[in-house]
């Protein structure tokens, strides 16, 4: 059987990390030492037992680097690639795991290619004793060159479960299973013997998506304000003064914002900024009450704070209608 054609393009992160022995698994980034993909590859040589692997040089960076710039740069990187060998048959993104949920869900909004891409990171630097570095990209790559993966979306691998982009957060520190879906659980999984799937996502995708990076210079200014008790809004007024164009209240579940935070929104709403009232809860869906009615926020639906971060920002480039983005949070 003819091996799938997988581009891989790494951008750093722990996977990519070497430490100053084998147990270093904590403070590796210490040692001052990140690889670039092509080296990555050659520390796991049964990559190429898997799928006829194409290197895609970019950089090698923290992942709490990552953000607009580097998102728009893996998008035209993905065009690109794509355009240049039609016989491909996904894309695999090294990444480290701090953020590696915020880019796969940017991706999963803005990608412009139906392949398969997949993002991938390790708990474990690749030096380790015992890393997941090695296993978890070579089922990235599976899974990126499965056909039944065509079609779902940017996907994230890590402890052999494949997430949907949308749906996955980190939840841990240093587990192996950090990775989880919280309300819904994994797609499927990549097992020894083939990468099988059980579900697929729903909700609206690249490259099915009204959002165009690619010609940007900045996303719109949106900021997050987190709920605790006794807050007194210095946060939230201080984004206001800074110019945003779009807030995340990170609310108390199921959905509101402290008394302290609560009037200064509701007068950034009144004045045009769009309020988006999520949770800190980490599950379940934020719903449309009476009081957000009549304060004007919007709700989140039951994506997590920094996601409905990035979902408000590339609303934001498109309109500032509430209900034109209120129907993209219910889209997408």
């Amino acid at each position: 059987m003819k091996k799938p054609k997988v581009a891989i393009i790494g951008t750093g992160g722990t996977i990519a990390s070497v430490g100053k022995t084998p147990l270093d698994i904590l403070d590796y980034a210490a040692n001052k030492q990140m690889l670039h993909i092509e080296a990555i590859l050659a520390l796991f040589p049964e990559v190429h037992e898997v799928a006829d692997v194409l290197p895609v040089p970019y950089k090698a960076i923290p992942s709490p680097d990552m953000g607009f710039v580097q998102w728009r740069e893996l998008v035209e990187k993905i065009d690109a690639v794509a355009a240049a060998h039609p016989d491909l048959d996904g894309f695999v993104v090294t990444h480290g795991t701090a953020s590696l949920e915020e880019t796969a869900y940017a991706l999963h909004l803005t990608v412009k290619t139906d392949l398969p891409v997949v993002v991938v990171g390790s708990q474990r630097p690749n030096s380790a004793l015992s890393t997941d570095a090695g296993f978890n990209l070579v089922n990235a790559i599976r899974t990126a060159g499965a056909p039944a993966a065509r079609g779902m979306g940017v996907l994230t691998l890590l402890n052999d479960e494949i997430q949907c982009a949308r749906e996955v957060t980190k939840t841990s520190t240093f587990r192996m299973q950090t990775f989880r879906t919280p309300d819904f659980g994994c797609l499927g999984h990549a097992d020894g013997d083939e990468v099988v799937f059980y579900r697929s996502p729903l909700r609206r995708r690249a490259p099915d998506t009204e959002f165009d990076i690619r010609r940007l210079e900045t996303l719109p200014r949106v900021d997050i304000v987190y709920s605790y008790c006794d807050s007194d809004g210095t946060a939230a007024r201080a984004f206001v003064e800074a110019g945003a164009a779009g807030i995340v209240s990170a609310g108390f579940a199921p959905g509101f914002c402290g008394p302290g935070d609560a009037e200064i929104l509701k007068a950034a709403a009144e004045a045009g900024v769009i309020v988006v009232q999520c949770t800190r809860a980490g599950s379940g869906r934020t719903f449309k009450s009476t009081k957000m009615t009549e304060y004007g926020f919007l709700a989140a639906d039951n994506l997590n704070p920094q996601k409905a971060r990035i979902l408000l920002a590339l609303a934001l480039t498109r309109t500032q209608d509430p209900a034109e983005i209120e129907r993209m949070f219910a889209t997408y």
